[in-house]
């Protein structure tokens, strides 16, 4: 369309869009950076974008009106990642009434950062049946 083409996406989209061909690998943004950093760091930018993005799936549903499920902090650990600088980590957690237990990876604000015994909230997650992304502590901050 030439240099002078009206732009049809806000930046935050279009930032959006090259994250996501960054971790698919597709295209020559994730072509490139697959080139440069090899297989173990591409995995590792591949799963920080995946946990931006079920940051980002949380808030949508929250913002949906998708209920939430209480659980207790049984362990959490760090991954020594960090996106946006803040931290990337293992948590552990019961949900409340049962005595299952239930293993994620999610990014957490580096001023809330959960402690064991803590409550939190989950989300079910709609991608995958049966599993759940962090929704954070439910206070607003």
């Amino acid at each position: 369309m030439g240099i002078f083409r009206k732009r049809r996406q806000s930046r935050e989209e279009r930032a959006a869009e090259i994250a996501g061909k960054v971790a698919s690998g597709k295209g020559f943004y994730g072509r490139t950076t697959r080139a440069f950093l090899g297989d173990e760091d591409f995995s590792r930018v591949q799963q920080s974008i995946g946990a931006y993005n079920s940051g980002l799936d949380v808030q949508q549903l929250l913002a949906a009106g998708a209920p939430t499920t209480p659980a207790v902090v049984v362990s959490i650990s760090d991954t020594g990642k960090l996106v946006n600088f803040d931290p990337v980590v293992d948590l552990v957690l019961q949900p409340t009434g049962t005595a299952d237990r239930i293993a994620l990876q999610t990014i957490v604000s580096k001023l809330r950062i959960p402690r064991a015994g803590d409550q939190v909230l989950l989300v079910a997650d709609p991608a995958r049946p049966g599993g759940y992304l962090y929704a954070g502590d439910g206070v607003t901050p």
